[in-house]
């Protein structure tokens, strides 16, 4: 049975239709960062830039949820090497069903619409002309209730694909949703990797150990203060993280968790770490760069999208979380400011790590890809 969700796609949604404009000069000095790192506009002309993905030739691709867009800006890493502007934003396809997920492999363009992975092969000599997709499978839920996609291919060289769950607490037959699945790139094939996930949609692997970490969405309406958004470690197929029976780890659900074990040695696997509360922790990655200082190495960067029905919102940042070894050592704050007392201008959706170690940022809200820099 699904809880209600009165009030989730006209609240969370509503702000993905308000037309790009430039963030000013202004809102950019609002962006408080860590001594010596600095913030700038890469791009202003892709309304709700989601996720972010980017080819070895350089291309910088982008998808989106409410759009239906996705776009791509070419030669962005020479163009930073060579002081260049960077070029308009190409809008390769239109009319997709919320395609959030994108990922570049060996020539070709993968994108994650509401129920389908579709391939775009040989993308990058036909921007101007983008060739028609390649469905791989559609045979993905159609719920469009959490049903945007984060994807990345991973050392194993599958692509890995979340299904959320299509509410906001519920138990479903079907065991495809509350998952990570993992596919061939053919399409051939498809497994579950992980359960009990309420709603990733955002996910890296560590660079020295190839283990995945995820971030996932905590339940509504159980309080301002509960559940905790989590940072989640699965080293190995087969986990089962606890939701809709067990919230943040240790928090019985109401409903299906009356019977359920959510202690420290019970059969589900508990956060790495607890997330604030309702701040829709999205996109992260791993530091791997070698321009941040030298103890920013191997740490994580989380995009926290904002609260949407707190009563105070909380989030619109960027998150840090040190590391040593496979432990998080904290929880910290590495950009704020979209957030100026209750009012927001701007909502952080991915990270990316570009090869010259500077990082970028979407922001759906203001349609915006910005540059965080670090000078020593």
């Amino acid at each position: 049975m699904k809880k209600p969700f009165a009030l989730f796609l006209t609240i969370s949604m509503s702000s993905a239709f308000a037309p790009a404009t430039m963030p000013s000069a202004e809102q950019l000095k609002q962006i408080k960062l860590p001594p010596g790192f600095s913030i700038s506009v890469l791009a202003s002309d892709v309304p709700n830039a989601r996720q972010m993905a980017l080819s070895p030739g350089g291309t910088l691709f982008i998808g989106t949820r409410t759009a239906g867009n996705v776009y791509a800006i070419p030669n962005v890493v020479s163009n930073l090497a060579q002081g260049k502007k960077t070029e308009k934003a190409r809008t390769i396809a239109t009319g997709l069903p919320m395609p959030n997920g994108v990922a570049f492999h060996q020539g070709s363009l993968y994108v994650a619409d509401n129920s389908r992975i579709l391939r775009f092969d040989d993308i990058e000599k036909k921007l101007d002309q983008p060739p028609k997709y390649r469905i791989l499978r559609s045979d993905f839920p159609t719920d469009r209730h959490h049903g945007w996609k984060y994807i990345a291919i991973g050392p194993d060289g599958w692509l890995y694909v979340p299904v959320g769950a299509p509410c906001n607490i519920c138990l479903e037959k079907n065991e495809i949703y509350a998952s990570i699945t993992r596919m061939t790139l053919d399409g051939k094939q498809r497994e579950i990797f992980a359960r009990g996930i309420r709603n990733t949609v955002g996910f890296d692997w560590d660079p020295q150990t190839k283990e995945l970490w995820f971030t996932d969405n905590g339940g509504d309406n159980m309080g301002d203060d509960v559940p905790a958004d989590e940072l989640n470690h699965a080293p190995k197929a087969g986990a089962h993280f606890g939701f809709p029976f067990c919230h943040q780890g240790d928090l019985r659900d109401p409903e299906y968790g009356k019977k359920s074990d959510c202690g420290a040695q019970g059969p589900y696997v508990h956060p790495a770490w607890k997330l604030a509360p309702h701040t829709a922790a999205l996109g992260m990655k791993f530091y791997n760069g070698a321009m941040f200082p030298a103890n920013d190495k191997g740490r994580i960067l989380i995009a926290e999208h904002g609260s949407w029905n707190r009563s105070k919102k909380t989030g619109y940042r960027v998150m840090m979380v040190p590391m040593s070894g496979s432990k998080p050592q904290g929880y910290e704050v590495f950009a704020e400011g979209w957030k100026q007392g209750e009012k927001v201008w701007g909502r952080p959706v991915d990270v990316l790590v570009l090869p010259d170690g500077s990082v970028l940022i979407s922001d759906d809200e203001m349609g915006a890809i910005y540059r965080v820099t670090f000078t020593r």
